[in-house]
């Protein structure tokens, strides 16, 4: 898989290789769209250009694993990460200490421009000096002049300025949450097309920088789903592609017993009832503020659990269709916010829009239809207000 820079030549210029981190942002944008399958090819790489492999693990973005493998270091899954959050949330560089907006005020962490009178146990650090002074001129200026003594007595200037507490001002201060979000990718094997994984893959990614280098008080947990349901770390994420269609069969009808699974299940079908139970149960165990859910899909469910059971039916089946929803059901009894992106890139799902539709009647959160390329917009506003309390505190 070599990698190549293009220019016009005008017969002056000199060969230049690409540096390290020009080479692996090349090779970066390969991993994102077609995953593990490109660092297998690394060892042809290898024997075609020694220099540049040798370079990347040199500069720290590849490493070998246990096993002798080429694998992404984690230097280079950062560069992924804040790579794909410059391109696709546009977060200004400059204003790092930037938080969400919660609901309601109170003491914490964002200072806003609206001030109001000092009450006791006001942090005196949120102080508003210049609406201070202010008030106390505007007393002072107004003092009847039997009581100049009382503030400060007079001078050839006229009354001395002096502040007292009834003077003060303080910021209006915004209370920030913690937040526990997990995000849901589809893996089914229609998403292999037109470059949905790619972006869905590039918005976790993002999300992760986002989550490390801004809401550090915040967690992030990324699950995949297709036939079954699995967590992906930041690695395995960046590694991970949708899984291969296997069957082909105009209707398919399988039960598996989890218990004993035979050799071969496929693995190409889209199991939202599993992301979900999964997505429910970690966030159980999370002790923030708010919890969400943002589930990326673009299909209708094709796989279900029943106990110990797994079914795939295809075409979707309402069976497989009110199982899911019963999970969405379960998941706003347990508090958590979702919201689901449905990706209509190859056509317009009427089917897919009505279900979507009746996810967010059902589980009281938000349904958007996108193409692809649109995503990351709209996650990244979706997460900004997830993160929102839904109460005040008292």
């Amino acid at each position: 898989m070599p990698i190549f820079e293009f220019s016009e030549w005008d017969g002056s210029q000199q060969f230049r290789p690409l540096s390290a981190d020009a080479a692996f942002d090349k090779l970066a944008e390969h991993l994102l769209e077609y995953g593990d399958y490109v660092l297998r090819q690394l060892d042809h790489l290898d024997e075609a250009n020694p220099d540049l492999v040798k370079l990347l693990i040199k500069e720290g973005f590849l490493e070998k694993d246990e096993t002798g493998k080429y694998a992404v270091a984690a230097k280079g899954v950062r560069r992924i990460e804040n790579k794909a959050l410059d391109e696709l949330f546009s977060i200004d560089k400059k204003d790092m200490q930037g938080k969400h907006p919660s609901d309601f005020k109170g003491t914490g962490q964002i200072r806003h421009e609206d001030s109001k009178p000092y009450e006791y146990g006001d942090p005196v650090a949120n102080l508003n000096l210049h609406e201070t002074l202010k008030n106390a001129m505007h007393r002072t200026h107004h003092a009847p002049r039997d009581e100049d003594h009382h503030h400060g007595g007079r001078d050839a200037y006229g009354p001395r300025l002096t502040v007292s507490e009834e003077d003060f001002v303080v910021h209006e201060t915004e209370y920030q949450t913690s937040c526990a979000t997990v995000v849901l990718i589809d893996m089914s094997g229609s998403m292999a097309r037109y470059g949905k994984y790619y972006h869905a893959k590039k918005v976790a990614l993002a999300l992760q920088a986002l989550v490390r280098s801004r809401y550090s008080e915040d967690s992030l947990k990324v699950i995949g789903f297709y036939t079954y349901a699995s967590p992906l770390t930041e690695r395995t994420l960046l590694h991970s592609a949708p899984k291969p269609v296997s069957i082909f069969d105009s209707r398919v009808f399988l039960r598996v017993n989890l218990d004993a699974p035979p050799d071969f299940v496929p693995e190409h079908f889209t199991n939202i009832q599993a992301g979900l139970k999964f997505a429910r149960e970690h966030l159980k165990r999370q002790s923030a503020v708010n919890k969400q859910i943002i589930c990326i899909t673009d299909g209708e469910p094709t796989a279900h659990l029943e106990g110990r059971e797994l079914v795939l039916m295809y075409p979707p089946h309402e069976r497989t269709a009110r199982a899911t929803l019963q999970e969405v059901q379960a998941c706003v009894q347990a508090g958590v916010q979702l919201s689901t992106f449905a990706l209509i890139e190859d056509y317009f799902y009427l089917d897919l829009v009505n279900f979507v539709d009746q996810m967010a009647r059902i589980g009281q959160g938000l349904a958007i239809y996108c193409n692809a390329g649109e995503l990351g917009g709209y996650v990244l506003d979706r997460f900004v207000r997830g993160r929102r309390s839904r109460k005040k505190l008292g």
